[in-house]
């Protein structure tokens, strides 16, 4: 997954995108994201609200 985010992903990342791409339950997708972040790879975006968008970390999209 890191790796289609890695090639120039479409659009935002959501925990909802994540489980269709994943081929996983939404819980699962979050469960992931919410790892990735404690990681430092991801965090949320700003704007947060009801649908929150997720992103790399300045430190990851020097890679």
């Amino acid at each position: 997954m890191l790796n289609k985010l890695f090639d120039g992903f479409d659009g935002k990342l959501k925990s909802s995108k994540w489980a269709k791409i994943a081929k996983c339950s939404a819980d699962t997708a979050l469960r992931d994201i919410k790892g990735l972040i404690e990681k430092g790879i991801l965090m949320q975006e700003e704007s947060g609200g009801r649908s929150t968008n997720y992103e790399f970390t300045e430190e990851w999209r020097m890679h």
